[in-house]
């Protein structure tokens, strides 16, 4: 193949990137089977099936590869998905193999034989290295048509960042030639240096997130927020300068295994996570890491709401405590109606009720008659 220039392969020598930023944690050592799984359950595999079932393969876009010299191994850097949704369609006994191998049966169209021969042989646009091919993928899956989500995105620009860092290149370098904003991609970039440095040190690894859906946005977007910059000692370099690996200090990093484990639970430990969104969680969070009391709450119980509450002053939780009392005893009043004296528990509760605000109130009353005569 000529560098620079489109020409058309076999499908069968094309071979998928294990370095695809849509790959979460995948190793060396998987076969294509595991690769294509984790495709299609990321990336939607099941519409481009059909669409290139019903009306072939539309060869408009050329497919990004490198390699290729001398017969050799030619990677797609650009069209993996595509890549993987040909190989399905030509190859039934891949299909077996993932449905043994990862437990996923993918139902796959038959294609029309009008329209077999599309699927032979696809464009390609060759280029000498994955540095050559990284403006053009960047943009498209950052800000272009064909958006990653924010894992993808950040591993993407942290590998950049990583590779052009001996010729001077900086983080402003990489967001402006993917078109993103400086701090956007800063604050992605130095949660994947975090994410590294937790799983190199074995404390959390996103492969063992308690949920399927990896939400890495509340990792960036806490680690943006002072709270959690305190309680992991990141200190002021942390928002002034590019980052830099391993950035929580060594006597932090059980801090960081919380942390981790708050936002996104540990399947291998059957433990949840305590944030369950964005906002107002992370927020809450972080509320709580700043404050003694509540973070003992929470390292106890793993009880988000009973640990920010302790964040609260015991002024403000009676306050809050008798307002919503009182609300919801005019709601109960408003729906009588609906008892017709069969009930006797709901009657038990009623009592209940009665004698806790009675006592509540004598306690409040003989401390306000003590405090006026106190005046």
């Amino acid at each position: 193949m000529k560098l620079d220039a489109t020409t058309k392969v076999p499908v069968e020598r094309l071979r998928l990137d294990r370095r695809n930023p849509r790959l979460m944690g995948v190793s060396e050592q998987e076969g294509d089977e595991s690769i294509i799984a984790r495709l299609y359950r990321a990336a939607d595999l099941d519409e481009l099936l059909q669409s290139i079932s019903a009306n072939g393969y539309l060869d408009i876009e050329p497919l990004v590869v490198t390699g290729g010299t001398g017969g050799g191994e030619i990677v797609v850097l650009e069209g993996n998905r595509r890549l993987a949704a040909l190989r399905l369609l030509r190859e039934p006994a891949l299909v077996d193999r993932i449905a043994s191998s990862e437990k996923l049966r993918i139902t796959v169209p038959r294609i029309d034989a009008t329209k077999r021969s599309t699927i032979d042989a696809v464009s390609v646009y060759a280029v000498a290295d994955r540095a050559q091919a990284r403006s053009f993928i960047g943009f498209k899956h950052i800000n272009g048509p064909a958006k990653w989500d924010a894992y993808a995105k950040a591993k993407f620009a942290a590998d950049w960042y990583r590779a052009g860092k001996s010729d001077g290149i900086g983080l402003n370098d990489v967001a402006r030639a993917i078109g993103d904003r400086h701090d956007t991609v800063k604050r992605m970039v130095s949660a994947i240096y975090v994410l590294d440095q937790a799983a190199a040190n074995g404390l959390f690894d996103v492969e063992q997130r308690f949920t399927r859906k990896f939400n890495f946005s509340h990792l960036y977007t806490a680690l943006g927020r002072s709270s959690y910059m305190e309680y992991l000692d990141l200190g002021a370099k942390w928002a002034r300068y590019d980052p830099s690996p391993d950035p929580v200090p060594s006597d932090r990093l059980a801090a960081l295994q919380r942390v981790l484990v708050w936002i996104y639970g540990s399947k291998k430990d059957g433990t949840p996570p305590v944030v369950q969104a964005q906002n107002p969680d992370v927020k809450r969070l972080g509320e709580v890491l700043a404050n003694a009391e509540a973070r003992h709450v929470l390292e106890e119980t793993s009880d988000l709401d009973a640990a920010h509450a302790s964040t609260k002053s015991v002024d403000t939780r009676l306050t809050a405590a008798l307002i919503g009392a009182r609300a919801a005893i005019q709601e109960a009043a408003g729906s009588l109606r609906a008892y017709d004296g069969q009930d006797r528990s709901l009657l038990d509760i009623a009592e209940d009720v009665l004698e806790t605000a009675q006592s509540v109130h004598l306690s409040m009353a003989k401390k306000f008659r003590e405090a006026g005569a106190a005046q």
